[in-house]
């Protein structure tokens, strides 16, 4: 059996991070949450590369960071980053990498809602909003311009309603 690659992609709060870790205990494979490598490598939060350098800079050295974690010869679980597939041919180019399997982790708006209702403060993007309303609506149109390279993953996973370790068996299960 080759090499596996793991990559998860998904809208913030979909559970990227958290069905990543749950991945990397069952399967014991390397896990990378690309946000938290570039913070570690650039010794500054994403938050404050955005600030600072400009989204266009931070997509640079995110697409970079990528093709830095994708090449190590481990089997490996990569939780991308909400805007990461969106970006340059990155879907693509990670669909068309023999060894790597792409999920989409699939949430409805009003999931997503309320667990990003539970960490608004930690998410810059929502952190200015404030009726229910306006944050609902800022998802639908996130997900309406993001879902097309989303859904060019090989697998989809709906995650509504599903524990963290439901969804983790669900991907195992579909590796084969």
């Amino acid at each position: 059996m080759g090499l596996k690659k793991i990559i998860l992609v998904g809208y913030m709060a979909s559970g990227k991070s958290a069905v990543g870790r749950k991945l990397h205990e069952q399967l014991n494979y390397d896990y990378y949450d690309l946000d938290n490598y570039i913070e570690i490598k650039y010794g500054t939060s994403v938050e404050n590369i955005f600030k600072t350098k400009g989204e266009l800079y931070f997509r640079q050295i995110e697409r970079k960071s990528l093709e830095n974690i994708i090449t190590i010869k481990k089997n490996l679980i990569v939780s991308l980053g909400g805007g990461t597939p969106c970006y340059f041919d990155t879907i693509d180019f990670l669909n068309s990498i023999n060894e790597t399997k792409t999920f989409f982790l699939k949430a409805t708006i009003n999931t997503i809602h309320e667990r990003l209702k539970k960490s608004k403060i930690k998410r810059p993007l929502i952190s200015h909003l404030i009726e229910e309303m306006e944050i609902k609506e800022f998802i639908g149109k996130h997900l309406l311009e993001r879902n097309f390279f989303y859904e060019k993953s090989e697998k989809k996973i709906y995650t509504d309603k599903k524990t963290v370790n439901a969804v983790a068996n669900e991907i195992i299960k579909t590796l084969g």
